[in-house]
């Protein structure tokens, strides 16, 4: 009997790629490239069902983790670490584990995605309940560390979704919210860190940007819980006040000095019903 090779295993629709010239290889990698945002779009409607139900979940206490390995872990460590500060929130909201810990971040860790056991005693570290939900990312859709974790999450009764990049993966048929972007045979033969990786960031910003707009921590359309931690971020929050409460550079550069927050000043002119109050101060 013939069995299909997973897409993501499919061999490239480009040949001989040594002996292209640097533009032609560029102009092909940006074309196979376009074709990922159609992908992603696609499943729009399996990831507005996951990020609703993840939307319930946290209103109620819940918590967000990602797992993965290799890319994918590091894709999902990536956009839970920068939450915190585009948002405002604390680091246990979304919450990344990748598979071998922090040190896989920039080295591969030998055999790590191997192991089913791993990422169910890496969860329990955070004390991870049914109030939670669990994403599993693999582009195959079958790697053993994500598809361990998920299968004792299920039995834990904490609410599962997954990323892949294969249809009707295991990863899939085992969770509550599966999330396929099929993208096609990669540029190099499964190489993963293109195509399928560029389409779990896509997927992953819309999960965790949607999910942080839904929980109020956006203001129209500005970053007003974020940290400010350096000079650029200052500079924004000025600017922000300055459009939002219609005063001067040096009025909003004092309010955000004694406040350190740009909803709490917003929130403090709404209250007040106007920003004479605030300008006073």
């Amino acid at each position: 009997m013939k069995t299909t090779k997973p897409t993501t295993e499919q061999s490239s629709n480009y040949d001989g790629l040594e002996k292209m010239g640097i533009s032609e290889l560029l102009f092909n990698i940006n074309k196979e490239d376009q074709s990922v945002p159609l992908a992603v779009e696609k499943a729009i409607p399996h990831i507005n069902n996951f990020v609703t139900m993840t939307v319930s979940r946290m209103q109620l206490g819940g918590r967000l983790f990602y797992i993965g390995a290799g890319t994918s872990g590091r894709l999902g460590v990536l956009d839970a670490s920068e939450c915190p500060p585009t948002f405002g929130v604390s680091e246990d909201w979304i919450i990344g584990i990748i598979a071998g810990g922090d040190g896989a971040l920039r080295k591969a860790v030998e055999n790590a995605e191997d192991d089913m056991q791993q990422a169910w005693k890496d969860l329990i570290k955070f004390n991870i309940c049914d109030k939670d939900v669990l994403l599993g990312i693999a582009a195959s859709g079958t790697t053993p560390y994500v598809l361990g974790g998920l299968l004792k999450a299920k039995e834990n009764g904490v609410i599962t979704g997954s990323i892949s990049c294969n249809k009707n993966s295991v990863l899939s048929m085992n969770v509550d919210y599966p999330i396929e972007l099929i993208v096609g045979p990669e540029f190099i033969t499964g190489s993963t860190r293109m195509k399928s990786g560029t389409a779990q960031k896509l997927a992953l910003n819309m999960i965790s940007t949607t999910v942080m707009i839904q929980l109020g921590r956006v203001h129209g359309n500005k970053m007003v819980d974020m940290q400010l931690s350096n000079k650029k971020l200052v500079i924004r929050g000025i600017k922000i006040l300055m459009e939002e409460l219609g005063i001067d550079k040096e009025s909003a550069s004092v309010l955000l000095k004694k406040y350190k927050n740009v909803r709490k000043i917003l929130e403090i002119h709404k209250r007040d019903s106007g920003s004479q109050t605030l300008k006073k101060e």
